[in-house]
């Protein structure tokens, strides 16, 4: 499940925490939990977007098998409830693995309705290893630096320089974490969550995940059923192929919606002039991306760059006009400046990039077993690429250096459950990132659970999003517990996908609204 680039930093400063006491859930027992257990101690750490976020750390065992040895600082935000009725705290996590959840925090406080957000403490977090946590991963910063050799191996010398890239990165990552990386996968993140918990005071928790954020919040709920009082799942992970046919599984559906791309600009010829043909539009599109692989433009972006910025498309359509306009400048005018802008807006991977990406391949990496003979990993993505070029090979680049792993490998966690309260969740049927089949096995597991869909819909974290049929099952389920009643087939709601975008009437730089605040916290493979 790949990581895109545009992971948003951290909301603010973490402090150290203090015994300062957090408010037990209302109407419902204290935990019968240490009495020594330390308190978060909360500062405002506010931004303009987002202004009565609060800030904090708690401290977790690296190893929770050994609860007195070293230990680890995670980074906490809040926005506290407001209201007189208290639900709890509420976790929200964006996904990854890798991805930040601090301003998350202020993202979901923001776009629920007002009456609902203010019942509930909502506590972003950033896992272990990410962002404003202790000690934070980077193993090679220059990792994706352009430019990258081509990512289709057509010749042996591009596979031999795609491969010794690959081995770098786990060799550094060895180097330099050798210690820390036994102790960076699910599990160990899913228990954290319940230090989290016991910190905050609270006997149960509601969580709120998206993407990898799925699993993460089922595997939680399989250990500790007990402690969870509601669970919304969106855009769910298929936890039965955790995780290297996770990633097969992608290709085809993300190469699916590049051709969905494809029609859209067809679609559009009059602003765009493409053609109305999506198979010649689609021909262009892979001409320019041997003429990129030549000479990459700006010195920046060659053809595996280019594959890194009209991936983002496959999570949201909201960044199909700008990408229809870089394509339409450089096939049209020979104008290579809206690429390369696009690139650095959607594909290029900064410092937080870089961290996020790290603990994505050691959480991988570490979760579960990978092909370790390469000569797998050739055959099969090699079949990949004959029905689905589009990203077969750069997500295969993407997660290689688990074939050279420096720890063993886990088993996956069953999440099987039959101990849950109802559990709500929520898909797109098009979904490239977490494709649709993944949420009917997870509803098949999840005893008591209610699917809700977006049918016809492709992007990739669909809640909060503006589409008001799926929000009103959000709401009313934060709310007071209420869930569909079923009688869908397969799912038990389902709601209409918005309409695609239009393109552009202005040249604005993208929307930071939708873009940077959640789908540059959604933009994982995973």
């Amino acid at each position: 499940m790949r990581k895109r680039a545009a992971v948003l930093c951290g909301a603010a400063v973490v402090v150290a925490a203090s015994l300062t006491a957090a408010p037990a859930e209302a109407g419902a027992p204290r935990s019968a939990e240490p009495s020594h257990a330390v308190r978060p101690a909360w500062r405002e750490c506010g931004t303009d977007d987002y202004p009565t976020l609060q800030c904090a750390s708690v401290e977790a065992p690296l190893d929770h098998a050994d609860p007195a040895g070293r230990k680890i600082t995670l980074a906490l935000s809040r926005v506290p409830h407001t209201a007189a009725k208290y639900q709890g705290p509420l976790l929200v996590n964006p996904g990854g693995p890798g991805g930040s959840g601090l301003t998350l925090a202020g993202f979901v406080a923001s776009s629920l309705p007002a009456e609902v957000a203010a019942q509930y403490d909502v506590i972003g977090f950033d896992p272990r290893g990410v962002g404003a946590s202790e000690p934070a991963l980077d193993c090679a910063p220059d990792h994706f630096d352009p430019v990258r050799p081509d990512s289709v191996p057509a010749t042996p010398a591009v596979e031999r320089a795609n491969l010794t890239r690959v081995r770098s990165f786990a060799t550094a990552c060895a180097e330099k974490y050798a210690d820390l990386l036994p102790h960076i996968d699910t599990t160990s993140a899913v228990r954290d969550m319940d230090v989290i918990r016991r910190a905050l005071g609270a006997k149960r928790i509601n969580y709120f995940g998206y993407s990898y954020g799925t699993y993460l919040g089922a595997v939680y709920a399989k250990f500790f059923p007990e402690r969870v009082r509601r669970l919304v799942l969106d855009s769910v992970v298929d936890p039965t192929e955790v995780w290297y046919d996770a990633n097969l599984n992608q290709d085809h559906a993300f190469n699916d919606r590049h051709r969905a791309f494809m029609a859209w600009v067809a679609e559009h010829d009059a602003a765009y002039g493409l053609g109305t043909d999506p198979e010649r539009i689609e021909a262009a599109w892979y001409a320019m991306r041997a003429a990129l692989g030549k000479n990459p433009a700006g010195g920046k972006v060659g053809a595996a760059e280019l594959e890194d910025t009209y991936v983002p498309g496959g999570y949201y359509n909201g960044y199909w006009p700008y990408l229809a306009e870089a394509f339409s400048a450089y096939v049209n005018d020979g104008d290579a400046e809206p690429l390369v802008e696009a690139y650095e807006n959607f594909g290029a991977v900064d410092a937080a990039g870089g961290n996020g990406y790290s603990v994505y391949t050691a959480v991988e990496c570490r979760d579960a077993a990978w092909p370790r003979d390469w000569r797998q990993w050739r055959k099969d993505n090699w079949e990949v690429y004959e029905r689905a070029p589009f990203m077969t090979w750069n997500n295969a680049w993407y997660n290689a250096p688990c074939a050279f792993w420096p720890t063993g490998s886990l088993r996956p966690e069953r999440i099987r459950n039959s101990k849950l309260p109802p559990a709500l969740l929520f898909q797109a049927t098009r979904d490239a990132a977490t494709p649709y089949q993944g949420a009917v096995t997870v509803h098949r597991l999840l005893d008591r659970s209610r699917l809700v869909v977006e049918s016809g819909g492709g992007n990739h974290g669909i809640t909060l999003s503006g589409n008001s049929c799926l929000d009103r099952h959000l709401t009313a389920y934060l709310a007071d517990g209420t869930v569909p009643r079923g009688g869908h087939g397969e799912a038990d709601a389902v709601c209409a996908a918005l309409p695609g975008p239009k393109p552009r009437t202005s040249k604005a730089a993208p929307s930071t609204a939708r873009g940077s605040t959640l789908h540059g916290l959604l933009g994982f493979r995973g």
